[in-house]
């Protein structure tokens, strides 16, 4: 057992000691939140680390599939076009189903509006055409309504399925320079895709098509979904 030592002091070497005493045990704090904050970044380099591994085989696996799944489809889209006799590149999306009824697949594309320079011709045909139409207070704001199909949006596009409403106004008119103007915008049209997407479903006992999660958000809504069912069959 230790033996205790007794040492006098005056008041100033007291204050001194304290002050003393209170910095060391700050720097003590200090070098325990460093290391902690070490220890910390350590944790977080090796997870993620570990993590984007497991994540990369996964979503290099899902593009390999995605692509094989793409490269057989052709074939049989090419071999719609000749049974269906009708041109389907235009079709943003086909969906395929089992002669079952049981699995269903959806190929796809994402696009974005646009269009070559071309538009701004029929822009202008079109635009004239409308602005000549105003002759007072009341043709003037129906104008202006017709005039905002023409506005473009925050990227500077014009909206696709407004040019169709634009389409049936100049069919409607039968005007021929505001139908030329309309379809040269028509014409200028040159959507981008954005990606391309697969959708899988199959039919469950009750009847009704369910998803099958292809990313990771869907897969964690499955997992909800999942804990929710087991949660209410614990309660029956």
């Amino acid at each position: 057992m230790k033996e205790k030592e007794i040492v006098e002091m005056t008041a100033e070497e007291r204050r001194e000691f304290e002050a003393y005493r209170l910095e060391k045990e700050k720097k003590r704090k200090e070098e325990d939140r460093k290391a902690q904050r070490l220890q910390y970044g350590e944790m977080v380099d090796k997870e993620v680390a570990e993590a984007m591994v497991d994540l990369m085989a996964v979503s290099n696996a899902m593009a390999a599939v995605k692509n094989g799944i793409y490269r057989t489809f052709e074939t049989i889209l090419d071999l719609k076009r000749e049974l269906m006799g009708l041109s389907i590149d235009a079709q943003r999306s086909h969906t395929f189903t089992t002669s079952d009824g049981k699995y269903r697949l959806t190929l796809g594309v994402n696009t974005i509006d646009g269009y070559r320079d071309t538009v701004e011709d029929g822009i202008a045909m079109v635009r004239k055409y409308i602005e000549g139409l105003a002759k007072d207070e009341q043709t003037r704001a129906l104008v202006n309504a017709v005039l905002r199909l023409l506005s473009r949006d925050q990227n500077g596009t014009i909206k696709a399925s407004r040019v169709l409403q634009l389409r049936k106004m100049a069919d409607d008119s039968g005007d021929d320079r505001f139908i030329e103007g309309v379809r040269i915008i028509e014409e200028s049209y040159q959507p981008a895709i954005t990606k391309r997407y697969i959708r899988a479903e199959y039919r469950n006992k009750l009847g009704a098509w369910v998803y099958v999660p292809l990313s990771m958000t869907d897969a964690d809504a499955q997992i909800i979904a999942n804990d929710n069912k087991t949660d209410g069959n614990d309660g029956e």
